[in-house]
């Protein structure tokens, strides 16, 4: 007699502590479920909450809301509506556990706890959550054995093993799982060493953004047969229905295209982590510089595709120093992208500085200091754009720049999201060619080419003097990336990069700018990981310390 089940999956963008949304959101994926008649609704880790809850969970009055949630969905079950297994945090005492409950028949059948807390990277897991025990992690529906595994449960083999050991037929792992560039080349060599043709599973992701944090979504069912069959696109909300034979180990679903790779997915994850800081902080919409250069330009572009042109407003601020070619490659760009752009001199307020500080300045040669004040006055301009209308300032910058301290702390770091802050200057550039080229109907931005070829080919310069360029101050962006990705993104001495060929003092210059550079990191606005180690969540130096490679 064979033994089937019929499951949902919801593939959904939890907002953080909108227990209330969330629980919205619940009850609309199990209208869709009542009405394909499914045995099991399921939906991704901590989904009444929103993951990562930080050091909100700690709080009494986010449990008593949870469970109060939780109650309203139970009660709200007839004895004809699928079970319900959905993430949610549980107190208990003093403890907190990062919990999964199954609901059957407007009751709590039975709870999971997630043991297995990661406290690297990005995660602080067991920061504020106490690990589960291992315990039976399964249950019956229908005839069939059902394990639950909680996202880094599934990293290692301790709980699909004890799932096996139930005689599970299959294993629903529940997911905030967060994107990176290599996320999708981890996940299949983690899960290989454990994944076994008598345990198909359900991978169940959430997808949003949640301040640094992109979540992909990139659900997917997997059996021996099957292999990934995608049930969503990467970056995609969704509620799909399918069919699972225990008799045989296999699902009936057709598999959608697997995730993006490259420019597109880093792209896509810039465009979403936007988006949603926009969207769930209630920002009207965001203001930004736009200076004739690359970086404004591909931020505007990202704007454009994650929140539509209405609700994006370019700005340009030129000084004495800003030349007509960038003038009209900002106005080129604004068009191209249909954004409101307007046109406000700073060389009022410069020179207004200039006479306030001439008496303090008598006997000094004009110098950087006179450079970001430039910088500030800018800064202070869009400032007051935002605080007259309520849009939020949106900065600029790229990794290279915020590694190195090439940017005015105050000025064009000033903004509330940044979302080049995990690009370098020369993935900016591969990125911006994409842009130009790919097939934009995904994004709420026109297609075609929306940065003019000249921001992309001339000379990167911050303006702020006279025949200013970037190169003045830095290396070749070509060589400085390549430094930065070792001491960044791979922790690798000095030695080791004067070994690929850099020259020991660059190398030893560009250690130096980096380490000196944190105080000013640690003031700069959020921005999306993309890479293998961002600055903020992932990397975290002191800002006062002497230590140097020898």
């Amino acid at each position: 007699m064979s033994k089937s089940l019929r499951i949902t999956v919801a593939q959904l963008n939890p907002i953080v502590g909108d227990v209330s949304g969330n629980l919205k959101l619940a009850f609309e994926a199990l209208e869709q479920a009542r009405a394909e008649h499914s045995d099991l609704l399921v939906f991704s880790e901590l989904f009444l909450f929103g993951y990562p809850p930080e050091d909100l969970v700690l709080k009494p009055s986010v449990h008593t809301a949870c469970q109060a949630a939780l109650s309203e969905l139970e009660q709200a079950l007839q004895k004809s509506d699928p079970a319900i297994v959905i993430g949610a945090p549980f107190r208990d005492g003093t403890s907190v556990y990062n919990s999964a409950f199954l609901l059957q028949h407007g009751a709590l059948a039975k709870r999971y706890d997630k043991y297995e807390l990661p406290d690297y990277g990005v995660f602080d897991d067991s920061r504020v959550f106490t690990a589960g025990t291992i315990d039976n992690p399964s249950f019956e529906l229908k005839g069939v054995r059902v394990g639950v595994a909680i996202c880094e449960d599934i990293w290692f083999n301790r709980i699909p093993a004890a799932v096996k050991s139930t005689g599970a037929d299959l294993m629903l792992a529940l997911n905030a799982s967060p994107w990176r560039r290599t996320i999708h080349r981890e996940r299949r060599t983690a899960f290989a060493r454990w994944e076994s043709p008598e345990l198909p599973y359900i991978f169940i992701n959430q997808i949003g953004a949640q301040d640094e944090l992109v979540f992909d979504g990139a659900s997917y069912v997997w059996s021996a047969s099957d292999r990934h069959s995608w049930l969503f696109p990467d970056f995609e909300s969704g509620i799909r229905t399918f069919d699972f034979d225990a008799s045989v180990k296999s699902f009936q679903v057709e598999s959608c295209e697997g995730p993006s790779e490259a420019e597109k997915a880093d792209y896509q994850a810039a465009v979403l982590a936007l988006g949603d800081y926009v969207r769930k902080n209630r920002f009207p919409g965001v203001v930004l510089g736009l200076s004739g250069g690359i970086d404004s330009a591909l931020t505007a572009a990202i704007a454009v595709d994650a929140l539509g042109a209405d609700k994006v407003w370019c700005v340009m601020l030129p000084s004495k120093y800003t030349s007509d070619h960038s003038l009209e490659d900002a106005k080129a760009c604004a068009e191209a992208l249909g954004v409101r752009y307007d046109t406000i001199s700073i060389a009022e307020g410069v020179n207004a500085l200039d006479a306030m500080l001439s008496e303090q300045f008598a006997d000094r040669e004009p110098d950087t200091t006179e450079e970001n004040i430039q910088s500030r006055l800018r800064g202070v301009t869009l400032m007051a754009l935002s605080n007259k209308f309520g849009h939020m300032v949106v900065t600029t910058g790229n990794k290279s720049e915020m590694a190195v301290g090439y940017a005015t702390l105050y000025g064009d770091m000033c903004g509330g999201y940044n979302p080049l802050k995990d690009f370098y200057k020369t993935e900016v550039f591969q990125i911006c060619r994409w842009r130009n080229k790919c097939d934009a109907s995904e994004f709420l931005g026109p297609t075609g080419e929306v940065i003019p070829e000249r921001i992309i080919t001339k000379p990167p310069s911050a303006e702020l003097r006279e025949d200013q360029k970037d190169e003045d101050s830095l290396p070749p962006y070509e060589v400085l990336d390549d430094i930065l990705r070792g001491l960044v993104d791979f922790e690798m001495s000095t030695d080791q990069i004067i070994e690929r060929g850099h020259p020991g003092e660059t190398v030893k210059r560009i250690e130096h700018l980096l380490y000196i550079s944190e105080y000013k990191r640690r003031q700069s606005a959020p921005g999306p990981k993309i890479g293998p180690r961002n600055f903020g969540r992932d990397r975290r130096y002191p800002i006062t310390s002497r230590w140097r490679d020898a």
